[in-house]
């Protein structure tokens, strides 16, 4: 990749991300997310909110694989084994770069969030009323700290991996993007059964791990870019 292609390729991935963020606000318009809900609970809470698969695979048997994975990550910066043995350092320095800013950010705006979950709203058998999140200086007289969805970037977060490795490997790269949408919207769905978060949640946790995964393969292409040939060898 040359210099030229940069700016580019930069603007692609800004174009991608906005349009990604059209169909989230639209469903944030739509209202839909307590309807949705519904349909896995009712005034008597969420049937399913303990169920093994939902409950003990899908959420903390998931989580435990994300950070197992992360630790493999970690370690293959300096020990790479398996198919990271293939992929550059600096592409593997970025991909868990990606994954800790996205989690990050995620849980960031989750602790600072006074929206409550589903489960804690009085439709649903708690004592909290349904309040838009994006009235941040509105409690709803719940918990608080439900939004977005921490577990669901458990998938989302790896996200990154496409843009570290898309130079490298474009079919490991297309192969870690659905792997990661794919657990993110599964992990998503697990909690929406449980009654843990909104539809809306998940798609903003996964545009939050896609926008902070295309900026940092922007500051790091603008750094590859800058840097003399010889120093990048």
């Amino acid at each position: 990749m040359t210099t030229a292609d940069f700016p580019l390729r930069r603007r692609h991935g800004a174009v991608v991300t906005l349009a990604l963020l059209a169909p989230v606000l639209l469903w944030d318009a739509s209202g839909l997310d307590p309807a949705l809900a519904r349909l896995a609970g009712g005034a008597q809470g969420f049937p399913w909110r303990d169920h093994w698969l939902l409950a003990a695979v899908l959420h903390d048997g998931a989580r435990l694989l994300a950070f197992a994975v992360a630790g493999w990550l970690a370690l293959g910066i300096w020990w790479p084994t398996g198919p990271l043995r293939d992929v550059p350092r600096g592409a593997r320095v970025q991909w868990l770069a990606s994954l800790v800013i996205a989690v990050l950010l995620v849980n960031a705006l989750k602790h600072a969030s006074r929206t409550s979950c589903p489960w804690d709203l009085a439709d649903f058998g708690g004592t909290a009323s349904h309040v838009s999140h994006w009235i941040w200086a509105a409690g709803d007289g719940g918990r608080g700290h439900c939004f977005p969805a921490g577990h669901a970037s458990a998938g989302f977060g790896f996200i990154g991996g496409f843009f570290a490795l898309r130079d490298h490997s474009p079919r490991a790269a297309r192969l870690c993007l659905w792997l990661s949408l794919g657990a993110g919207f599964l992990l998503g769905g697990a909690q929406q059964l449980r009654g843990a978060h909104f539809v809306s949640h998940t798609l903003w946790t996964g545009w939050l791990c896609w926008a902070s995964a295309v900026v940092l393969a922007s500051l790091a292409t603008r750094l590859q870019a800058g840097t003399p040939a010889g120093a990048a060898a």
